[in-house]
């Protein structure tokens, strides 16, 4: 089966930045018709023009670099802070001293808070003190008196920005969580499915040849004992995790990445029928029970339920004895399907199963509940000493699989 790389990609903060990309220019829009309404009244008004258009093709040239965190460089924050403070400056030299101690608003006006926030995006709240405190002196020396109306500005951007700049650090924070537990679970999977594909081949052939060893005697004795040394070495493998958790999340400046691997089943033309799958297993000792209209499945949930059928039924032959007798019986519901293997052995002791998941034999727990888990159904087993055991399986159906026209023209 092909497997393939899916990437995950999140970034709480990319609004923001496409967000500030916005606010800069509808910011030099409302700070250019402020001074279009108001621009007989500066005594030097060459001076605001030039400024203006300064400011509007910077705006304009620099609008890629507050697209993300990567593109907004040291350099680029460093010169964009530089343009608002000298603004704020040359505001008393262009507007008439009046306007000024009357409160008017500087050259760059609400643009500057555009500077101080893209500190805060990308480097969180400290930078964001940073600017806003740079910010707050220029408004102060640009005033040259600490008014009312000019600290409560200053303070409403100082706090403002130290207030996104902390919920910045934190979404990044629970960005990073988000993507640490995406990871695991990955890897968590990944870890069932190899321990599952290891129980149904390789841990099966080495419990085989160890008793067949010990039956023959002479070296295929030794042969026996070697072979359940390493079924205990490999159960222990399996039982402690197969594949260790790697870093496979990145932080980078679009957000966190999660690189997961998925079974790709592009290759597969559509539900496949569950009967043909589950045939192979019926035999002299195993009895199948099936509808006689054919029972659809995707192909991966087919595959899982026929392997932990093929499970139940090895747990029989291992447990039972090779002489018991099994039966499968297949349902085809109209929500779900319903697997039932049914034995006529001994039965399971009261909490043996929980004493074997402890030694490491994870048959039931993987290869049987771990399968039909993935698949979103469920798998209960029940078991009377004296009378067998009974492995019930139920896996949801894909509704577009129960709306499939090709099946319901061959069930008519």
């Amino acid at each position: 089966m092909a497997r393939r790389e899916r990437v995950m990609r999140m970034s709480v903060e990319q609004p923001l930045w496409r967000a500030l990309t916005g606010y800069r220019v509808l910011t030099l829009v409302y700070a250019i018709g402020l001074f279009a309404t108001a621009h007989e009244e500066f005594p030097r008004p060459w001076l605001a023009v030039g400024y203006f258009a300064v400011l509007a093709v910077w705006t304009l040239a620099t609008l890629p670099r507050t697209a993300s965190a990567a593109a907004c460089t040291k350099r680029f924050l460093t010169a964009d802070l530089t343009i608002a403070l000298v603004g704020i400056l040359l505001t008393p030299v262009a507007d008439a001293p009046a306007r000024v101690e009357a409160g008017g608003p500087t050259l760059p006006s609400i643009w500057t808070a555009g500077s101080v926030l893209a500190f805060a995006v990308k480097g969180g709240w400290r930078w964001a003190a940073l600017a806003s405190t740079l910010v707050a002196v220029a408004n102060l020396i640009e005033r040259g008196n600490p008014a009312r109306d000019t600290v409560h500005n200053v303070m409403l951007v100082w706090v403002a920005s130290i207030a996104i700049g902390y919920v910045v650090e934190v979404a990044r924070a629970s960005e990073r969580t988000l993507a640490r537990a995406l990871e695991i679970e990955a890897a968590t999977r990944e870890r069932e499915r190899l321990a599952r594909d290891i129980h149904d081949s390789v841990l099966q052939v080495l419990a085989m040849v160890q008793r067949r060893g010990a039956v023959i005697g002479g070296e295929a004795a030794e042969l026996g004992r070697l072979a359940g040394e390493q079924e205990i070495a490999l159960r222990t493998l399996v039982s402690g995790g197969l594949v260790p958790v790697s870093r496979a999340s990145e932080d980078t400046a679009e957000g966190a990445v999660v690189r997961a691997v998925d079974e790709d089943d592009t290759g597969d033309d559509g539900p496949v029928d569950l009967r043909t799958l589950l045939a192979p297993y019926a035999g002299s000792l195993v009895s199948l029970a099936e509808p006689g209209a054919p029972v659809r499945l995707a192909p991966a949930a087919a595959r899982e339920v026929a392997a932990a059928v093929g499970a139940a039924l090895d747990n029989v032959r291992k447990h039972a004895g090779e002489r018991a007798r099994a039966w499968i019986l297949v349902e085809d519901e109209p929500d779900e399907v319903i697997v039932t293997v049914r034995d006529d052995g001994p039965g399971i002791p009261e909490g043996r199963l929980a004493q074997a998941e402890g030694e490491g034999r994870l048959g039931v727990a993987l290869s049987i509940r771990g399968r039909l888990r993935d698949l979103g159904g469920s798998a209960d087993l029940i078991s009377v000493p004296g009378q067998g055991t009974e492995v019930e399986l139920k896996v949801p159906k894909d509704e577009r699989e129960a709306d499939d026209p090709r099946g319901k023209a061959e069930q008519r």
